[in-house]
């Protein structure tokens, strides 16, 4: 329980007196609670050293492709409005995305040539030799499968994961000690997030029915890695689920945390990059429970630099 609880939050915390946080909820100020950029993770220095570029220089590309394709802004535009968030949101994720994790294209054509390569592709979601479909029918996830709703379906499993088999020997088996989409979902190598929205496999599942009533795109199912891959690598379909994940997490920090994130693209952004927001939101919930001045959420060395942006950034739309 001592790792899963110190994995939840989303970095570190600061206070600050509020003196309506009791009465309900409270918006989360705007800007960054940090004076300085938290630290960049070592991955992504060396990721970044070893493709010979620079953070400043990755950061101009996207900013450029964002700024010459009308195309693409106004797809941004029109999912953000489908799902009720401010696309200002949605450009953070993607700037923050492909300045520390990904190089970004040079044009929105080549995300859709990328996903072309994966069609016919034959592989699966499992570890060793295990497919994810057979692991989530041990008993052990059954109280996931009366949940209606992907979300807090695969929530349910992820959790089941840390607390029962996450570096455990279950039925002889060893499992790692590493996160649940690292373990099952990454069939090529670890650290795999793809396309335009950078969206993980397994928080395309989790959101596969949000998806799919607000956008109209097909369900995703875990025996089908391949449709899974082809739906995240596909610009007008990541985009999707890019609004869904970050409608979610403003959802969960309002209705979990009693706080207000949705005018703080440094904190979506955060949340979109390090995800977990339902288990993460409850974590908050539970250090603010009682508290009359609310511990505030902060933001990452990601977010960080998407509320230092903002003006330039909102430029952009």
């Amino acid at each position: 329980m001592r790792r899963l609880f110190l994995a939840l939050f989303l970095a570190f915390v600061a206070t600050t007196p509020v003196t309506s946080f009791a009465a309900g909820i409270v918006k989360v100020p705007a800007g960054n609670r940090n004076a300085e950029q938290p630290p960049i993770p070592g991955a992504s220095v060396r990721r970044t050293k070893a493709g010979k570029t620079t953070f400043d220089l990755k950061y101009d590309k996207v900013r450029e492709l964002l700024s010459s394709d009308r195309e693409l802004m106004g797809k941004i535009r029109s999912t953000a409005s489908a799902y009720g968030i401010d696309p200002i949101h949605m450009v953070g994720a993607i700037v923050g995305e492909h300045t520390y994790n990904v190089d970004a294209y040079d044009t929105l054509q080549s995300y859709y040539v990328k996903a072309a390569s994966y069609t016919g592709n034959n592989f699966r979601f499992a570890y060793k030799g295990e497919d994810v479909a057979d692991f989530i029918a041990r008993p052990e996830f059954s109280d996931c499968a009366a949940k209606k709703d992907s979300y807090y379906q695969w929530s349910c499993r992820e959790e089941v994961w840390e607390a029962r088999f996450r570096g455990h020997t279950v039925d002889g088996k060893k499992y790692p000690d590493n996160r649940f989409s690292a373990t099952f979902f990454q069939p090529f190598y670890a650290g795999q997030t793809f396309g335009l929205g950078q969206i993980n496999p397994l928080t395309a599942l989790m959101l596969t029915d949000m998806v799919s009533a607000k956008s109209g795109y097909p369900r995703l199912d875990e025996t089908d890695a391949a449709g899974v891959y082809q739906a995240i690598m596909k610009p007008d379909i990541s985009l999707a689920f890019m609004a869904a994940a970050i409608r979610k997490s403003i959802d969960d920090y309002r209705t979990i945390a009693g706080m207000d994130i949705s005018d703080n693209p440094g904190l979506t952004s955060t949340l979109f990059n390090v995800g977990n927001t339902l288990q993460r939101a409850k974590a908050l919930a539970a250090r603010n429970n009682g508290t009359s001045t609310p511990v505030w959420p902060e933001e990452n060395y990601y977010g960080w630099l998407i509320n230092d942006r903002l003006s330039e950034l909102k430029a952009l739309l």
